[in-house]
């Protein structure tokens, strides 16, 4: 029987692609979403909150919004569900622990299944993990075990890159995901912050001076992460469909023949939370 994949809703995976190199066959993850807060009301990210809900709140009314990880009941209750369905194995993939408790949460879970359920830690969020899960997938339409599933995505993990702008640090210092010092260093002389994730965590990788250099910026570290290699790119925006539209442009200039599936899709509620209207994000998944 057939390898599971399972995934959380902050890897905001594009359209089905047809192509089966890319996603199995059409095999998606099972998706289990996080929980998003507006102004003390919860909600299913990607189900009863979108991205649209949490802009407003963040530049309308300046409503307060949170986000928590799933309880483990909720992965306890998907991993039954694929194992009903007649799975051999579950890879769970997951975002950052060094940015949410949803790894810790699958991995209660997980316990109740023995070595049946592998969690991994994808050590990124949005396609950074996107791209991993989807490897999963591929591989495991393709028949692979449970161990090799999970090798797989750990290299697929190993080859994914994730860089992104922000109009400014302050949700991200307001949520805890990066820290007061650097947040300083955003709003010094109206600096512009060029991000990435290192080791699982949000650092400042470079400061310019405009928006428009700053996405200029982005698509060299993009350039740069791809090297010789064919690619898959993502971008994601929130708020922001005209940046993400002239970056996807732009990428598809420089990388030429080695840009091979490229996806623009609006980060979601949770991601959005913490980066603020505005951000735009390019991951980069060098293909084996």
């Amino acid at each position: 029987m057939p390898v599971a994949v399972a995934t959380d809703s902050t890897a905001y995976l594009p359209e089905p692609p047809t192509d089966r190199a890319t996603a199995g066959a059409g095999a998606r993850p099972t998706v289990v979403p996080l929980t998003v807060v507006l102004g003390g009301v919860q909600g299913l990210e990607g189900i009863e909150v979108s991205p649209a809900d949490v802009s407003r709140a963040m530049t309308g009314r300046r409503i307060a919004v949170s986000t928590s990880r799933p309880a483990p009941e909720q992965f306890a209750a998907a991993y039954r569900r694929l194992f009903d369905l007649g799975a051999s194995g579950i890879v769970s993939v997951h975002l950052s622990a060094e940015l949410s408790g949803t790894v810790d949460a699958a991995t209660l879970a997980a316990a109740e299944f023995g070595d049946r359920v592998t969690v991994i830690d994808s050590r990124s969020t949005g396609m950074g993990l996107g791209f991993p899960a989807l490897v999963a997938t591929s591989a495991a339409a393709d028949g692979a075990d449970l161990a090799r599933v999970a090798q797989a995505t750990r290299e697929a993990i190993g080859r994914t890159f994730s860089f992104f702008y922000v109009d400014t640090l302050e949700f991200l210092r307001r949520g805890g995901r990066i820290n007061a010092a650097e947040a300083l260093l955003g709003t010094a002389l109206s600096v512009k912050p060029i991000l990435h994730v290192r080791d699982g965590r949000i650092a400042v990788r470079d400061k310019v001076r405009t928006a428009s250099r700053g996405l200029a910026r982005l698509v060299d570290l993009a350039v740069a992460a791809a090297g010789d290699s064919a690619v898959d790119v993502a971008v994601h925006h929130l708020a922001a469909p005209q940046r993400a539209e002239a970056l996807a442009e732009a990428l598809a200039v420089r990388l030429g023949d080695r840009l091979h599936d490229r996806h623009i899709t609006e980060a979601g509620a949770v991601v959005g939370a913490h980066a603020g209207p505005g951000l735009a994000c390019v991951v980069v998944h060098r293909r084996p």
